[in-house]
């Protein structure tokens, strides 16, 4: 994820971009002080927060937690809303500021739409990103492969009828168990990871793998084109299991185990370099 300032009316907003699922996130406390002019924000959001709970409004349900600067310059976890939860908290909130706001929010929109309708500018963006948090060439060449083939999965299982975040994971999970022999979870702990993004802490090697992994799953879906939730786990087990046959023969020409425990802390040893590769060059 990708934490980024956004100005409105010379006011900042904390957002972050979530490149897999293609969505924005806002911070609520800076929303609301966009639109009150409160001198304590956070205060104010707790007791609207309370009201709509207890109205049982959605846009409480749809908040969650993510970790973004603080003014101490320190990462906390923040409520924040997508897009369609934000409109909602406007909605929530009398302010004359809303309907500038509220296409404030749409150009905010609309600069990832031109990204959509030009490829190139996304693949741009993205690397310039991964380039300023210190990856190497290669290895954001591979990451921003792995970025459109997950897209077209994700893309295929909402095609199939699958929407809910946590049923993307668990499919996700029935996956990357099926090639690496390990749930995501499990595989965070070997990685010694918390809530890092495991595909930005993954080797070349083991990007390229759960990249098979996904586009078999998508190529397997669309042939077969499930029509319920257990055949979709099935058909990801299967996409899985693919990739794991390419890992077993990997881990034979190179006797050790591709499953690594680097991570984005050393992010040059994540370019693992092939060793066939390496006795070419030694040749010249």
């Amino acid at each position: 994820m990708e934490n980024k300032i956004k100005v409105f009316e010379s006011k900042q907003v904390r957002t972050v971009w979530d490149a897999e699922i293609e969505e924005w996130y806002f911070s609520v406390v800076d929303i609301v002080a966009v639109l009150t002019d409160s001198v304590d924000a956070a205060a104010y959001w707790r007791k609207l927060k309370q009201r709509l709970k207890a109205e049982g409004n959605e846009t409480v349900t749809n908040c969650h937690g993510l970790k973004m600067e603080a003014p101490d310059g320190k990462m906390r976890i923040t409520d924040v809303l997508d897009t369609k939860g934000v409109l909602r908290l406007v909605q929530s909130i009398p302010s004359p500021k809303a309907e500038p706001f509220k296409m404030w929010l749409a150009q905010v929109g609309s600069e990832r739409l031109e990204e959509i309708a030009d490829p190139e500018k996304a693949i741009i963006r993205g690397a310039d990103y991964y380039r300023a948090k210190g990856y190497t060439e290669g290895w954001i060449n591979q990451r921003l492969q792995t970025i459109e083939m997950r897209k077209e999965l994700t893309d295929e299982w909402k095609a199939r009828g699958i929407q809910q975040d946590k049923d993307y994971a668990i499919l996700t999970n029935e996956m990357t168990k099926a090639w690496s022999g390990l749930t995501v979870q499990e595989y965070k702990q070997v990685k010694g990871l918390k809530k890092e993004n495991l595909r930005d802490n993954m080797t070349n090697i083991e990007l390229v793998l759960n990249m098979l992994a996904e586009v078999t799953t998508t190529a397997i879906s669309r042939q077969e084109q499930p029509e319920t939730f257990d055949e979709s786990k099935m058909i990801a087990r299967r996409g899985g299991s693919v990739a794991k046959n390419a890992r077993t023969d990997i881990e034979s020409q190179l006797g050790q185990t591709v499953i690594s425990p680097l991570n984005a802390s050393n992010k040059p040893a994540l370019e693992i370099q092939s060793p066939i590769a390496d006795d070419n060059d030694s040749d010249e």
